[in-house]
């Protein structure tokens, strides 16, 4: 990681060790063995919600994200899924359809396996069976606190701790300051934070006026990462 790393952050969307990385480098390789190597252009599911469910994926290069619709209309952003990651699996070991949508934010490679497949693979090798488990409850354990934290904050404070958040974990180091580097819609960003888009909005132009933030086309650097981090912590 670059400099942004340095930048204050809770670990939001992103703060664990990817599938890939927490196994042995030969149950890493055989597990990739098991499938075919799929690409995604941007923009294009991976996954889609609801569907039925019949293979996980091992995400090799690019960046995802992971999102969810009520019934209303309203998507939120539930997290970003990179190299090393799996997708799909929760699917995979209830057997019920798939519960969010998965879609490529940049051209993405993946690779692709069967559920017997994969389900035999977990049989033979408790090890990786104990390792899943773990990654499962480590993202089940940070979103509970992403929760218990956005529950008492408002709207600008929330806004504020995720850009420090994808500052830090997607930030590119610039002259004018920490560039985002996953390209998120206006409209990504609310569901992230459980807010209006129109309410994003305003929020991202106060910071604009004061200088904290700098947005153009798909395009948005964090200027003043200490104002982001006093409004996360004291609203001011």
């Amino acid at each position: 990681m670059d400099d942004s790393a340095h930048l204050p952050g809770d670990g939001g969307l992103n703060d664990r060790v990817p599938f890939l990385a927490r196994l042995e480098n030969e149950e890493a390789t055989a597990l990739r063995k098991l499938g075919r190597e799929l690409a995604f252009a941007p923009r294009a599911p991976l996954i889609q919600q609801h569907e039925p469910s019949t293979h996980i994926l091992l995400i090799l290069t690019g960046w995802t994200k992971v999102t969810a619709s009520a019934a209303s209309g309203y998507q939120a952003l539930l997290a970003l899924r990179g190299p090393g990651d799996i997708v799909g699996e929760s699917a995979a070991v209830t057997g019920r359809p798939r519960s969010a949508t998965v879609t490529a934010l940049e051209p993405v490679r993946a690779v692709a396996i069967d559920h017997r497949g994969f389900q035999d693979f977990l049989a033979r090798s408790p090890a990786v069976s104990l390792t899943l488990l773990g990654l499962s409850a480590d993202r089940t354990r940070a979103a509970d606190r992403r929760q218990l934290e956005f529950a008492s904050m408002s709207v600008r404070e929330r806004l504020a701790t995720l850009l420090l958040d994808l500052a830090r974990t997607h930030g590119r180091r610039t002259d004018s300051g920490v560039e985002i580097t996953v390209p998120l819609t206006k409209q990504e960003l609310a569901g992230a934070v459980l807010a209006s888009r129109e309410m994003v909005q305003r929020q991202l132009k106060e910071l604009r006026d004061r200088g904290v933030v700098s947005t153009g086309r798909r395009a948005l650097v964090i200027v003043r990462p200490d104002v982001l981090r006093r409004i996360g912590l004291t609203g001011a």
